[in-house]
């Protein structure tokens, strides 16, 4: 019993001993030599370039704002934008499909394989499953698909604009792994 408390006392007085500030100071005086070793570099700003506007001077050429300028680039972009129009405009007279009847946000790709040689998509609508292929057509805005990963299944979307011309979009369905 005397010797525990003996051992007990010895480990208190160790204890003690190594709390007292013995490198405490060292490390404080480092820190002022430090401090008055460094000196800060501060590269100082060149000062601006003085900018001296220059005079506008119409001396050749037509003006900007003249209605003839603005009258013939009008009649370039509706000229450019009705031949556009003609190439990306939907197929109206082929036959819908039946996956063309959903819009997108209720298909859910949760599958694909490759059905003879052909990669293949699995969709789900309202509890049946779809297969489709590279060539499709999916969603309410012409979509048709153009490539199937295993991930995924990218579209290309033809939609109208406010100007009523039509435009492509692309996006995909991407695969829902553990979604139910």
């Amino acid at each position: 019993m005397r010797t525990t408390l003996a051992r007990l006392g010895t480990l208190c007085v160790l204890a003690l001993a190594g709390c007292t500030p013995s490198g405490e100071e060292e490390l404080r005086q480092w820190m002022v030599e430090q401090r008055a070793a460094t000196k800060s570099r501060v590269i100082p700003l060149p000062e601006p370039q003085h900018f001296e506007p220059q005079a506008y001077t119409a001396d050749k050429g037509m003006e900007p704002f003249s209605q003839l300028k603005l009258t013939q680039a009008l009649r370039r972009d509706s000229a450019q934008s009705a031949s556009n129009a003609a190439l990306i405009a939907p197929e109206m007279a082929r036959r819908k499909e039946a996956l063309e009847a959903f819009p997108l946000d209720v298909m859910s790709m949760v599958g694909s394989l490759n059905k003879k040689g052909s990669p293949t998509a699995l969709l789900k609508v309202d509890n049946l499953l779809y297969q489709v292929r590279v060539g499709n057509y999916l969603g309410q805005n012409y979509g048709k698909i153009v490539s199937i990963s295993e991930t995924s299944i990218r579209l290309r979307e033809i939609v109208q604009d406010a100007t009523g011309d039509w435009t492509e979009r692309s996006t995909s369905l991407d695969l829902q792994e553990g979604k139910k």
